[in-house]
């Protein structure tokens, strides 16, 4: 799986303001309303797609492809939500963007063992530990998305480091939904890095 999320030279402070105060109203609530929906059927083709590995080992591919739409989807929105893009976030599954891009490459065969695994011991061997370590980093990722506010407002430029952590923070946690939606059997890293 590949993720980025395109640095730009510089930043609109209008923008920055505009989301800061009135995003929740014109980018949360419409993208969070319709994405709440869409998650609603993800649950249901995930549970299809559970059964189709059982039997088949493989994942249908246009539930698949609906997935990876969904999830850039997310990246998009939480592009700009974490104030790492300008721009309004696409709306729908196939809509592209210029600022992000996420590549999943479709698996022809999937492990029933792994589907076992993940689905009874999941929890123990991948989410307590992925999620104990993503915890602090987003906590330290809040901190550096305050402190690049302020930057931003002054100085029109976001710390490339400080854009590089939090864009690995949304690839780390989309490498964990993966593995964890039976999309991949490769172990997520306990990093972000590309």
């Amino acid at each position: 799986m590949t993720l980025t999320i395109q640095h730009q030279e510089s930043y609109s402070r209008g923008e920055l303001l505009l989301r800061s105060f009135f995003g929740f109203f014109y980018i949360t609530l419409p993208h969070g309303f319709l994405l709440m929906f869409l998650g609603i059927w993800s649950a249901i083709l995930t549970f299809i797609s559970w059964w189709s590995i059982l039997f088949t080992g493989r994942y249908p591919q246009s539930f698949f492809e609906f997935h990876v739409g969904l999830i850039r989807w997310q990246v998009r929105l939480n592009a700009r939500l974490y104030n790492l893009s300008d721009g309004y976030p696409a709306f729908g599954i196939s809509s592209t963007d210029d600022k992000t891009s996420v590549e999943i490459p479709y698996p022809e065969s999937l492990s029933r063992g792994l589907l076992l695994l993940k689905s009874f011991f999941g929890f123990i061997y991948v989410l307590i530990p992925h999620g104990f370590l993503l915890f602090f980093a987003f906590i330290w990722g809040i901190i550096l998305m305050f402190l690049a506010w302020w930057v931003v407002l002054f100085t029109g430029s976001y710390p490339k480091s400080w854009h590089e952590y939090l864009t690995g923070l949304i690839r780390w946690n989309t490498r964990v939904s993966l593995y964890m939606q039976f999309m991949s059997d490769e172990y997520p890293p306990f990093s972000g890095k590309p």
